[in-house]
């Protein structure tokens, strides 16, 4: 059996500490929805985050 990952949007955004907190949140609260969320640095700008939702 294969899972396809689908990027549903990704958005880039002020870095802070606390993002990760809203990422760990959504994942675990959504999963049951086919839903993922992830958080990355901007490789061009270390200030900025992308976030991208994914539906698996």
């Amino acid at each position: 059996m294969q899972s396809k990952i689908e990027v549903i949007s990704t958005v880039t955004v002020e870095h802070s500490e606390d993002l990760y907190k809203i990422v760990d949140l959504l994942n675990r609260t959504l999963k049951r929805e086919d839903l993922m969320f992830g958080l990355a640095l901007d490789q061009q700008d270390q200030n900025k985050a992308v976030f991208t939702i994914y539906r698996t």
